[in-house]
């Protein structure tokens, strides 16, 4: 009895999940018995394997998708047109093994010269059709970088700026404060002038011309 597991979905998963999918997809295999390997493989449910599937991985192997129904789609174009021809004298071509682009192979029986032709001419095809595809999501990988360093520079550029602001308030911040125990000096003087002013004697002058102290 297959252990359901109920932890999270690793990366290594969900590659598994997506290769044994591909491949199924590719050789005409249907998604069901592909969850169900890769349930086996892993210890999970077919049922959670195509709720994976459907709800996250399948959203980041659109292309590779379309890719694998071409694929399946010549490989049984190539099953339905290959026969044995005869060369000459009717002597039969030599048996072929002939590889998909994965890799994998295909079929092993007698093929025809015009059957081989096809098949490479349907190969190359697929290949620049994965070419494309890996070509258009390096200009997407560059035109990320290449945004993501605009926003690194602005960040700099927004960082000095602040830095030069904390800067200012740093020396209007002290020219304040040197400001108020200047007048702190001022206010204490003024107030020992008048207390000096305060404390000498006044006199006036007589009738007689002479002097008096007014207290």
């Amino acid at each position: 009895m297959t252990a359901i597991r109920q932890d999270a979905w690793s990366d290594e998963d969900d590659l598994m999940l997506a290769e044994v999918t591909l491949r199924h997809i590719r050789e005409g295999s249907t998604q069901l018995a592909a969850f169900e390997e890769v349930g086996e493989r892993i210890g999970r449910t077919a049922a959670a394997c195509g709720f994976r599937w459907n709800s996250f991985v399948r959203k980041k192997y659109e292309a590779a998708i379309s890719i694998a129904k071409s694929q399946r789609q010549k490989r049984a174009q190539l099953k339905k047109h290959a026969a044995v021809s005869t060369i000459s004298g009717g002597a039969s071509l030599a048996v072929l093994d002939v590889l998909d682009p994965s890799g994998r192979e295909v079929t092993e029986e007698a093929l025809s010269v015009d059957a081989v032709i096809r098949f490479l001419r349907q190969w190359k095809q697929t290949y620049q059709d994965l070419m494309r595809h890996i070509k258009q999501m390096e200009r997407s990988l560059n035109e990320k970088e290449e945004e993501l360093s605009k926003y690194r520079r602005e960040n700099e550029q927004l960082n000095k700026q602040v830095n030069e602001v904390e800067t200012d308030y740093r020396v209007v911040n002290d020219d304040y404060k040197a400001l108020i125990q200047i007048m702190d000096r001022a206010r204490k003087m003024a107030f020992l002038v008048e207390e000096e002013e305060e404390s000498k004697p006044r006199f006036k002058m007589d009738a007689n011309g002479n002097l008096e102290r007014i207290d």
